[in-house]
């Protein structure tokens, strides 16, 4: 799509001059220096291209007089890790999300819809009455995988792996392994509304489950609801994967076909994934908004102040055409402290435009970007170092609807606040669901309303363990040549 092409357009002309501020060591042996190759290209990817360049002192231009104190600089860290951590700006609170990978096959793969999983999908809570234990509920699992041959389903509970019981500390470590056995549990509510009293008691019940490479299909669950107010479309979307974006047109083919009146699309486990994904459904959603703004950017000083004075264009993603856009003037998005990134960009930039009615928890909170840097002379796949396969996807730009809203550190705020009950999951698509049947009692008035207890919230879910948990991104791989290199700072 050309929104696309021009954020990679737009990052490559300005990024790339950040690479003649040294030569690379075209001469070695300077002053007896000798950097390592892969620091070299950590260093300068992050200096061209990282959205809080301006805060972070080792990667401002003038940092360094010289190729020698330069080459000093990148020998002192022992690997490429801790040389990428020493540039990142304020990990625990603002850069939670840039990362660096030894193998970009493998983020390759993710980004494809791939990823090294037992299919079962999950959250984590605290056990009713505790900061410490903790306890997971199952919310869905991908077919073809190992946790549906072992016939684990939504709404199961568990308590522990390898007969150890989940906890704070131990809960990553234990989930991270390649094989467990989890050891199930029931859920007792006592009979109360009270939360508090809630019990998870251990079932007996324990099944052993791998990991292996599997495609996540995003689209989880589709169906068209008849009511007295007309048709609904329900879309439970669970990642933007671009791999999928055939499906996804086919899905509003079918919603559009049927004449549907209302949608009510399910983000509620989606972390996120691509900006052009989310352009794409904000514009099935819509369509009669074809090149308005959709959403603004805001890279690092560098290179925004070179679009601002040479083509402000270039910093506006627009809404595209679609012949299978239903030109809906409000939709109804159910979300939680999982849906984050790219659901939270759909929500925000569909906000100006249309009446988005959210319904469950707040989102997660992240409003910036990433994208793949490769170690090659325009960071793009080609011309690639074979010596290696690190990568980088760190954090360029920001982003804000079109009335400049962003920075929504807590998250976007429901309009109607409900949460998942453990013990009540329901089935997917089912119009007793309880946030589908939520949803659905702001359409028909004659459907009755779920009375919710607002539930203890997430200590976190199964998408952290992925190579990227909440994340947003765009590529610069899919574009050939780039107009301009190195020489605006030689």
């Amino acid at each position: 799509m050309k929104n696309t092409r021009k954020l990679m357009h737009k990052f490559m002309l300005i990024s790339l001059a950040g690479l003649s501020i040294f030569s690379c060591y075209e001469d070695k042996d300077d002053n007896g220096a000798f950097a390592s190759e892969i620091n070299d290209y950590v260093w300068k990817g992050m200096n061209a291209a990282y959205l809080y360049k301006d805060y972070v002192t080792d990667l401002l231009d003038d940092r360094f007089l010289s190729n020698s104190e330069y080459a000093s600089y990148l020998n002192s860290y022992e690997n490429s890790e801790e040389l990428f951590e020493n540039l990142i700006f304020e990990r625990e609170t603002i850069d939670k999300y840039s990362i660096i990978v030894d193998d970009y096959i493998e983020l390759q793969q993710y980004f494809e819809g791939v990823s090294n999983s037992n299919g079962m999908e999950y959250g984590l809570r605290y056990i009713p009455g505790s900061n410490f234990n903790i306890y997971g509920y199952v919310r869905y699992v991908h077919p073809g995988s190992i946790s549906e041959i072992e016939n684990i389903q939504r709404g199961d509970i568990f308590f522990g792996i390898n007969d150890n019981s989940l906890n704070l500390e131990n809960y990553s470590t234990l989930l991270s392994l390649e094989n467990y056995t989890v050891n199930f549990a029931n859920y007792n509510d006592n009979n109360t509304t009270e939360i508090l009293d809630d019990t998870v008691v251990n079932n007996g019940i324990s099944k052993d489950l791998y990991k292996v490479y599997l495609e996540k299909n995003p689209i989880f669950h589709s169906n068209i609801i008849d009511g007295s107010n007309g048709k609904s479309g329900y879309l439970m979307y669970n990642q933007f994967t671009s791999t999928f974006d055939d499906e996804l047109n086919q899905v509003f083919a079918n919603f559009k076909s049927n004449n549907i009146d209302n949608l009510i699309l399910d983000l509620r486990y989606n972390p996120g994934g691509s900006v052009n994904s989310a352009l794409l459904i904000s514009s099935l959603i819509t369509g009669q908004f074809s090149d308005d703004v959709f959403s603004t950017e805001e890279w690092n000083s560098e290179i925004q102040n070179y679009w601002l004075n040479n083509n402000p264009e270039y910093l506006i993603n627009r809404f595209v055409s679609n012949a299978n856009s239903l030109n809906l003037n409000r939709v109804f998005i159910i979300t939680s402290k999982s849906s984050a990134s790219a659901s939270e960009l759909v929500i925000n930039c569909l906000r100006p435009y249309i009446d988005v009615i959210q319904i469950g928890t707040s989102t997660y909170g992240k409003y910036q970007a990433s994208v793949t840097l490769y170690d090659s002379p325009d960071f793009s796949l080609n011309g690639v170092n074979s010596s290696h396969t690190y990568a980088l996807q760190p954090l360029v730009l920001k982003t804000l609807n079109s009335q400049g809203v962003t920075d929504y550190y807590d998250g976007l705020s429901p309009d109607i606040l409900a949460n998942e009950s453990s013990s009540n999951l329901g089935v997917i698509g089912d119009v007793n669901e309880p946030l589908l049947s939520l949803a659905l009692s702001q359409i028909y008035p004659d459907k009755n309303r779920e009375n919710f207890n607002v539930e203890l919230d997430l200590v976190n879910d199964s998408n952290f363990f992925e190579i990227l948990d909440k994340e947003m991104y765009f590529f610069i791989d899919k574009y050939s040549k780039f107009e301009q290199s190195y020489e605006r700072k030689k």
